[in-house]
């Protein structure tokens, strides 16, 4: 029995909106913005902290820094460079997203979960993408302005294959872990039907 949808996406994609409304058409819990508060909560941190830093790998001169502090023969009195990196985000946000896979029903947007919950048989795993016309599309319509859309679209997508490659040794996308790759470009309410589609004929 399928009680586990994840999602991840390319940014500006839509996703956010899709799998808002494919939880909502469920009456299953979203973890998305969710997933990041709690994540914080965990942390003892402000939500704004993680979102910056979240499936993202740590700057290099940090890397470098934290590799400095760790290897010195007087690390052990060396304060730590933060309280919060890459590192400890990932440890907390595996353990959101077990428990949320655990209690079932749910929706998880992206930060991994595909790759934490890859083994599992009662989970469905989606990769949604678009044009990068369609994203910038996307994006001036929510109010971006077109050169800071077009940044942001190589960017984000940038950061986030680096942060499956250095944490989960993958591509991104890696195609053999989703059961499907759909394109959002045909528009949100196929999105959504699609995906309930399979949904309900993997419950058949």
């Amino acid at each position: 029995m399928i009680r586990i949808i994840t999602i991840e996406r390319e940014y500006g994609c839509g996703a956010a909106a899709i799998a808002h409304e494919i939880s909502s058409r469920l009456g299953w819990k979203l973890w998305d913005q969710l997933l990041t508060e709690e994540v914080a909560r965990l942390a003892h941190c402000q939500r704004s902290a993680v979102q910056q830093r979240e499936e993202r790998r740590d700057p290099l001169y940090y890397r470098l820094l934290k590799s400095f502090a760790l290897g010195s023969y007087e690390g052990s009195q060396i304060a730590p460079v933060e309280t919060l990196d890459a590192d400890s985000i990932v440890t907390i946000s595996e353990r959101v997203v077990l428990d949320a896979a655990a209690a079932g029903n749910c929706v998880i947007v992206g930060r991994g979960s595909q790759h934490f919950l890859s083994s599992r048989t009662d989970t469905l795993r989606f990769f949604l993408y678009a044009s990068r016309e369609e994203k910038l599309r996307r994006l001036v319509s929510e109010g971006r302005a077109k050169t800071d859309a077009e940044t942001l679209v190589d960017r984000v997508d940038g950061e986030r294959a680096a942060f499956i490659k250095q944490y989960f040794h993958a591509d991104w996308p890696n195609r053999s872990v989703y059961h499907a790759m759909i394109n959002t470009g045909a528009g949100n309410e196929i999105v959504v039907q699609a995906i309930l589609s399979f949904l309900h004929q993997q419950r058949a």
